[in-house]
């Protein structure tokens, strides 16, 4: 098998060509709002390099989830300074693989580039009120604004839950007062860092608060950062792998996934760990993807 560099998994021709792909990643190098730790530019090409060493055989599944076929696009680093045409200019790229009916996994990236990207999903059906958006965090960002700026990563769920979207966040351990007072008025779904240990039953009938069509969101400071160090504003405690694997299957098997972004991972220089944890992410929800469609 040809060593492909830029491509997800360095699959050969036959299971990477667009035409035929289920599945279409988009690396988005893109990093204009981070507080704290750095790097997030730095995440997509990491995920991408590292997905080389995934085994393309699923032991839970029993199955080889890469014959969905898996195209991957260039990377894309927004030209436009100003943040909400750099956005757009996201929002565009994600939205052709989605009319094409493909299933769309954007790369991050800092966390501000959701907006765009579940933007794009909504577009395909029908609006926001159609599409909830389920978020695996450690943040609410449910700000108004952040540092000078309303589409800063900070900001990216409150952008969307004013769009209209339904949502789910689970394993928030980090907030403002502003956030929680909106999470407590709007009644928005949302499991705590200190519920994880009960997540999975909550998990199972909160989505049932969601319509039918989801766009999944995972900020990888979700995890506990002894499992997840290499991203910019780590959070004591988190989730562990695979109870959070048991409601991304869950998720997949309950709702229509259209799409999912992956952010926030700041590779650090000689800890693979992150990396390649990140890219068996990626290569599980696709999995579990190939198996929902089976059915």
């Amino acid at each position: 098998m040809p060593f492909l560099a830029n491509n997800f998994a360095g699959l050969d021709p036959e299971d990477s060509d667009y035409d035929r792909a289920r599945v279409v990643v988009l690396p988005v190098p893109f990093e204009r709002t981070t507080s704290y730790g750095k790097g997030t530019v730095a995440g997509p090409a990491a995920i991408l390099a590292a997905s080389h060493q995934v085994d393309l055989y699923d032991e839970e599944l029993e199955s080889e989830p890469y014959r969905i076929g898996i195209a991957t696009l260039p990377a894309l680093a927004p030209e436009a300074f100003d943040l909400e045409a750099a956005l757009a200019e996201i929002e565009a790229e994600a939205h052709r693989p989605l009319a094409a009916d493909k299933f769309l996994v954007t790369l991050g990236g800092e966390h501000s580039l959701t907006q765009a990207s579940a933007r794009a999903a909504a577009r395909v059906v029908g609006g926001a009120a159609a599409l909830g958006v389920v978020q695996f965090d450690a943040h609410a960002d449910l700000r108004d604004r952040y540092e000078g700026t309303p589409y800063s990563h900070a900001c990216v769920m409150r952008r969307l839950v004013e769009a209209g979207h339904p949502t789910l966040a689970v394993g928030i351990r980090s907030l403002s007062a502003p956030e929680g007072a909106l999470i407590r008025d709007a009644k928005l779904p949302t499991i705590w860092g200190y519920q994880l240990e009960e997540a999975e039953e909550r998990f199972e009938s909160l989505l049932d608060t969601l319509p039918p069509t989801v766009y999944l969101t995972f900020d990888v400071d979700y995890f506990d950062p002894a499992l997840m160090p290499a991203t910019g504003t780590p959070e004591p405690g988190g989730g562990q792998w695979w109870p959070t694997l048991r409601m991304l299957r869950m998720l997949f098997e309950k709702k229509t996934v259209i799409a999912m972004d992956v952010v926030e991972l700041a590779p650090l220089a000689g800890l693979h760990t992150c990396d390649l944890t990140t890219a068996r992410l990626v290569y599980k929800c696709l999995g579990y993807l190939q198996a929902a469609e089976a059915r």
